[in-house]
């Protein structure tokens, strides 16, 4: 008898190890790269709420370090899915290797947000806007500005206010794409009509809402929560758009493949597009967000930027001589 109770508590021990294996072996795992921590949450939370079986850890950081943590660890890859980057970040870790293709199902992502071999996918846009402040214009009797091309116009001397590439990545969207576009004599130009660099992103904006000065350029956001705050101005935009498309894609030899997919179709649905489109200007899937990309001219730049040399340039041709 106590033979057969030593086998028989022998095989009740066995059985439950095997059984904390199995659950082991079953339990699912995602870890995500990031660049943006607040949009990151939103869409972990919304993600779990249709997945709760999938356990999910992630990283968030700015695009720099994240791209070049995915780059240093492309021979043992740590993360499953890398995203919430910029355009700029998913070509350089296209190029170093980092991604697979992958084409998420029953995508409703528009098809200017796909890479064509399928190594990523844009999952929104960040646009720039003038805010114009209708009471300065009618109080100055200045016109509405309809194009960037109105604002090299004498009138609006001093009535400028946008943000300086020199420390904004809003300012730098903006300058970059009017050299890529119309070349440095635009720039300098309007430079003849600013008023104030700012900072920050928003400060342009900010000035034209209280009417320190009449347009403002800015990020789509802060452009219309300043015209829902009841500020006496209109969202403006041009024949071409300055952006920033932020997006991303699977991991070459991710440690979690199945639930790397899960999320990038997740990604692709209009679930988080409806999330998306409460802290975003554009979604990649039509209908959701603030702005309507079917009445919107993104411009894709035409030249490749080395953003330390635009400064560099921008600092010589534009600040020194202001």
């Amino acid at each position: 008898m106590a033979i057969i109770k030593s086998n028989l508590k022998h095989l009740t021990t066995t059985l439950a190890c095997l059984a904390l294996t199995s659950t082991a072996a079953m339990a699912k795992e995602l870890v995500l790269y990031n660049a943006s921590d607040s949009v990151n949450t939103a869409l972990v939370e919304a993600f779990r709420a249709k997945y709760p079986d999938i356990e999910v850890k992630f990283v968030s950081g700015s695009t720099g370090p994240i791209a070049e943590r995915a780059i240093a660890e492309k021979a043992n890859p740590q993360a499953d899915v890398i995203y919430l980057v910029n355009n700029t970040a998913l070509e350089q870790l296209t190029a170093a290797g980092v991604f697979e293709p992958y084409e998420p199902k029953d995508s409703q992502i528009s098809e200017q947000f796909r890479h064509p071999d399928g190594f990523y996918n844009k999952h929104f846009a960040t646009t720039m806007c003038m805010v114009v402040n209708t009471e300065r214009l009618a109080s100055k009797k200045l016109p509405m500005p309809n194009s960037w091309e109105d604002l090299l116009k004498p009138v609006y001397d001093n009535e400028i206010s946008l943000p300086s590439p020199m420390k904004s990545g809003t300012g730098g969207a903006i300058h970059t794409t009017f050299v890529d576009a119309f070349g440095w004599p635009f720039v300098e130009n309007l430079n003849e009509n600013v008023f104030k660099y700012s900072d920050g992103g928003s400060g342009g904006a900010e000035l034209a809402a209280t009417g320190e000065v009449a347009i403002g350029i800015s990020f789509d956001t802060t452009c219309y929560q300043l015209k829902s705050s009841g500020k006496p101005v209109e969202v403006v935009y041009s024949g071409i758009t300055p952006n920033v498309t932020e997006g991303g894609g699977l991991v070459a030899g991710a440690p979690n493949p199945e639930e790397a997919k899960l999320f990038l179709d997740f990604m692709a649905s209009k679930d988080a597009a409806e999330v998306l489109g409460k802290v975003v200007g554009a979604t990649a899937v039509p209908g959701y967000g603030l702005v309507d990309l079917s009445k919107v001219t993104l411009w894709n730049m035409r030249r490749p930027v080395a953003i330390d040399e635009f400064r560099t340039e921008f600092n010589n041709r534009i600040l020194n001589k202001s």
